[in-house]
């Protein structure tokens, strides 16, 4: 019935509202949307309506020849596709009683019922974070209905007709307008159990409250949400952004049946969660070329690291020192990345540090849809090195930024990709999928225009890199 309930938010009329209050993620279903969702979901509100149980009619008739009967009628309700009509079938039986003589028979109806028409007025607020959905008014009318008799003598009582036509047209209205206010009764107890938060995985989790009321027009519903991430059940990420929530933008956008937006802010507050709970660490004792890895490697870049370690092995601590930084432009994203990377040498059992780097790291995130999540890819642009401090002298560090730049590449870089491609999930109903997908980045947002399918296939499997870090 949930389900059969959204082809009426749908295909009626809602109460328009409007909102002053705004998240960092909008979904918008245009009229190409709301088109698709009605074809598709008129067959299981027809479905979910049936099978309706008409109350037992009862009435007493004067039928020529035979005199006043009792008649008495059970309906059960099959409604067709087409939205407008109404197929019933229905078991009649009649019985009459004098001191002469008693008379029963019995049959079978089949009912047509012609130009049904079903309004309801909704309205949908948003209540603490969750939606609201109520009934302002609804209800069912039966323009004309068409008996025909089949079984027992039934040419001769066409009196039933007019015995039945009144009281199963009040039937059907009374009792559909029912079980469409019950339908959304369920759907709103189902709105008010939506989660309010989705984990992205222990570390943090994307807060999914509704933000005011929906906008409604008369060809498209607009939802905000929230959408900062934030550690699991704090409460607290969203007071760090009281700016740059989403604003309406005048673009030339694709003719899909979905757009979704995401306020660069929502990618900088899950980089700062993760920052926040120290995960932006890394150390490094294995890289595709080991020798970057061994004081050999660097005989000619730092000899005098050779000098006093030599053939020993390496590692590399990298430590983001601050929240990176995102910013939505034309390509996709730009990110800004400052980092420390100690140098350790390997002697015996002694980790020895004998310097550290800090780098300024320049990347650009390429987003794509991987079935029902955001997906991305990041690539190293430009990486530029300064000494901290060190315990070997004075180091070239053009050649230093080199080397650390090819471990970023080939090391961190692919870490990241993958777990950048097990991607952001965006919560679909179930059994669907986003199909024909365009990114777009404007105005500080990515943009997602998309049309919506049925899923056929599991999503694939992503291979891991061959790297290490601990």
């Amino acid at each position: 019935m949930a389900s059969a309930i959204f082809f009426i938010i749908l295909s009626f009329f809602l109460v328009p509202t409007r909102t002053q209050e705004k998240g960092f993620i909008s979904v918008v279903i245009s009229s190409k949307g709301l088109e698709f969702s009605k074809d598709l979901l008129i067959e299981q509100a027809v479905s979910s309506i049936i099978p309706l149980q008409l109350p037992q009619i009862e009435k007493s008739v004067k039928i020529p020849l035979v005199g006043r009967v009792h008649v008495t009628g059970d309906s059960g309700i099959a409604l067709i596709a087409s939205g407008a009509t109404a197929n019933l079938s229905m078991d009649w039986w009649y019985s009459y009683s004098s001191w002469l003589f008693d008379i029963s028979d019995n049959g079978d109806a089949s009912i047509q019922v012609e130009g049904m028409e079903v309004g309801v007025t909704l309205v949908l607020n948003g209540q603490e974070g969750t939606l609201k959905l109520s009934v302002l008014e609804c209800g069912c009318y039966v323009k004309d209905i068409s008996i025909k008799l089949d079984g027992g003598a039934s040419w001769l009582y066409q009196g039933l007709v007019d015995a039945f036509e009144g009281q199963i047209v009040s039937a059907v209205e009374d009792n559909i307008s029912k079980k469409i206010r019950e339908g959304i009764m369920k759907l709103d107890s189902l709105l008010k159990s939506l989660p309010k938060q989705i984990a992205l995985d222990d570390i943090a989790a994307l807060n999914v409250t509704f933000v005011g009321n929906p906008v409604l027009s008369n060809s498209s519903i607009e939802f905000h949400i929230n959408g900062l991430f934030m550690a699991p059940n704090d409460d607290f990420a969203s007071s760090l952004y009281n700016k740059g929530s989403l604003d309406h933008v005048l673009f030339n956008a694709p003719a899909k049946m979905v757009e979704i937006s995401l306020h660069e802010n929502v990618f900088s507050s899950v980089s700062l969660v993760f920052f926040n709970e120290n995960y932006m660490q890394w150390v490094i004792n294995k890289t595709p070329d080991q020798s970057l890895l061994n004081t050999a490697g660097w005989k000619y870049i730092v000899p005098q690291l050779y000098k006093q370690y030599p053939n020993e092995d390496m590692e590399l601590n990298i430590s983001v020192s601050s929240p990176p930084i995102m910013t939505a432009v034309n390509n996709g994203i730009n990110i800004t990345v400052y980092s420390d990377v100690t140098i350790s040498v390997m002697d015996a059992d002694e980790v020895i540090p004998v310097a550290c780097i800090s780098l300024e790291n320049h990347a650009s995130c390429f987003p794509d849809i991987l079935i029902n999540k955001l997906a991305g890819t990041i690539k190293l642009n430009h990486v530029t090195a300064y000494l901290k401090w060190s315990k070997i002298g004075n180091l070239h560090m053009h050649l230093v930024q080199a080397v650390l730049s090819t471990i970023l590449k080939t090391v961190v870089v692919p870490y990241v990709n993958l777990h950048l491609w097990k991607g952001l999930p965006l919560r679909l109903p179930h059994g669907f999928t986003l199909h024909n997908s365009e990114i777009f980045s404007i105005n500080l947002r990515l943009m997602i225009f998309s049309d919506v399918a049925i899923a056929e296939q599991s999503p694939t499997s992503v291979s891991r890199p061959l790297i290490s870090i601990r």
